[in-house]
């Protein structure tokens, strides 16, 4: 047993078991991948796949639990990867961030400029997804942090950080009759909502409060971006449904914004990573910049 071969079945994991694309991703030939496979699983005493011909069709119930070892190897190997990184120049490096499009565009620019002053030597990604590819982003090493409010708290795995909560703002035009007067959940029921796909930005507090009131949401549109909702607003489609942050005083001026904290839950967004993986002294730095920034904002 080496190295090579417990990285050749993270591979083979990562390629649906085919074993052409692990070959060119290990930069050596096919029959050199089968052969590999055949001396370890000689020295277990057992098949690790199912096979159709010398085709891999699944993996039995030995390779199965040998997979959570190996996930452990290479997850070991990425630390000790980055620790090494880390001790060479603390400085330097690759932050991955992965969150949702209102994060992205509302909260972080503030956090990751001031960053940037700090740590210049440090080139950051951005991946905007939804909740559940963030987590997949994170549990595949495609990202180092997540930023994101629904979802997260379901994963075991994952160290949570609240970094700030918010409220909901309904969105009109002017001569909209929800721009004044008291607004309820009743006199908002009457109108058809634009609001997040589920899954988005807080939207099962919002069912949440309308359930609790016993009253159905005529959602006629759902979206992730924020942006969509607010154009079509314009358009006259209906009330919008929104994070209060989201909202622009000068970019929406000819909408008229109302809040809702007294009418559904905060929400609260959370800073997310694994329990298990090293993190640089700059990505450690980078999530308490998040922390001050989301002290100073109250949305």
């Amino acid at each position: 047993m080496n190295l090579s071969q417990i990285e050749l079945l993270r591979v083979l994991q990562e390629t649906n078991l085919n074993l052409s694309k692990a070959a060119e991703k290990m930069h050596i030939v096919q029959s050199a991948v089968s052969r590999q496979l055949q001396l370890f699983e000689a020295e277990l005493g057992s098949p690790l796949f199912e096979r159709q011909g010398k085709k891999l069709v699944g993996m039995t119930s030995l390779g199965l639990s040998i997979m959570d070892e190996v996930a452990t190897i290479n997850r070991a190997k990425a630390n000790i990867q980055h620790i090494a990184s880390d001790f060479l120049d603390s400085n330097k490096g690759t932050l991955h961030i992965a969150t949702t499009h209102t994060q992205a565009k509302y909260f972080l620019p503030k956090p990751i400029a001031r960053f940037r002053e700090k740590y210049p030597g440090v080139n950051i990604y951005m991946v905007q997804a939804s909740p559940e590819q963030l987590i997949d982003q994170l549990h595949n090493r495609k990202a180092d942090v997540a930023i994101c409010t629904e979802r997260v708290d379901l994963v075991p795995d994952l160290i949570l950080e609240t970094c700030y909560r918010w409220y909901h703002s309904i969105v009109v035009p002017h001569e909209h009759p929800l721009a004044e007067g008291l607004i309820t959940l009743e006199r908002i029921s009457q109108y058809p909502i634009l609001t997040y796909s589920f899954g988005y930005t807080g939207r099962s507090n919002i069912e949440n409060a309308f359930n609790q009131a016993n009253l159905e949401l005529d959602i006629i549109l759902a979206a992730s971006d924020t942006d969509v909702i607010k154009t079509y607003v314009r358009l006259g489609l209906g009330v919008g449904l929104i994070a209060g942050m989201a909202y622009d005083p000068i970019v929406d001026k000819d909408l008229v914004a109302r809040d809702l904290s007294h009418l559904i839950s905060s929400s609260s967004t959370k800073i997310a990573y694994l329990k298990h993986n090293y993190l640089p002294q700059y990505s450690k730095h980078f999530i308490e910049e998040l922390l001050i920034a989301g002290k100073e904002n109250s949305y």
